[in-house]
């Protein structure tokens, strides 16, 4: 697989950082991994916090993978050990093609611990805190009360693909997670979705482009696509906020 050769490169590649650990999250670990439509969502753990020397090789390590089909999926954090039991903190990142500073979030941090997939070193127990229920719940709220109910009021996001199929599926998995405690995959919350009161027709569009057929939708379906999200979203997510606000 183009994924297993993308990932023999990087991990070849970042041995000159010598990291601790390399794990993989998202839907890699989660066994909901599709080729050259999901992302590769990986953290290294480095001995040492990020220098100006640290960015300068993460830089040239991410563009020499440029050759590689699947290079441009592969996002990456680059985590200094000492600094994982601080959930504010932001850690040097690649992701669509630049630099950036990420947290490693309360979901990010119980997927590791729950389904973490070890590339390389030692296992998240015992480099990684836990999360706490009560800090899972908090921050899934938070998510969807500060970064989600704003968005579904910028009509333009609703037009792209992306925003339709995580908005839906990450309200989803929220749902489950507030009411179960545990976490599902983009699969399942498909599966959740309908019942839920989603539109069926949108939650069959996202399947289809995520397991089958990847061409892209025509403008008139894509603007009605919007619409429908939008108005089922905002009401949605106002009712999990107050339910678990």
């Amino acid at each position: 697989m183009q994924t297993d050769a993308l990932l023999d490169r990087f991990l070849t590649s970042l041995a000159p950082l010598a990291p601790v650990a390399v794990w993989a999250h998202g839907s890699l670990a989660g066994g909901d991994y599709q080729e050259g439509r999901s992302d590769l969502d990986l953290i290294a753990v480095l001995e040492r916090p990020a220098t100006l020397s640290t960015v300068r090789r993460v830089v040239i390590l991410h563009r020499a993978l440029r050759v590689e089909p699947l290079a441009t999926k592969l996002h990456c954090s680059y985590a200094a050990a000492d600094r994982l039991g601080d959930p504010g903190h932001k850690h040097l990142t690649w992701a669509h093609d630049h630099v950036l500073r990420r947290t490693v979030t309360p979901v990010t941090r119980r997927e590791l611990h729950a389904f973490g997939r070890v590339l390389h070193g030692r296992p998240p127990a015992g480099l990684l805190p836990p999360v706490s229920d009560r800090e899972l719940g908090d921050f899934v709220v938070r998510d969807q009360r500060e970064f989600w109910r704003p968005a579904v009021d910028k009509a333009r996001l609703w037009k792209q693909d992306i925003w339709v199929d995580l908005g839906l599926m990450t309200f989803a998995r929220a749902t489950v997670t507030l009411r179960e405690g545990r976490l599902i995959s983009k699969r399942e919350s498909l599966d959740l979705l309908p019942g839920l009161g989603a539109p069926a027709e949108v939650v069959a569009d996202i399947r289809r482009r995520r397991y089958a057929d990847p061409h892209p939708s025509n403008a008139e379906w894509t603007a009605r696509r919007g619409e429908l999200t939008r108005s089922y979203l905002g009401p949605a997510i106002d009712a999990l906020v107050t339910a678990y606000g």
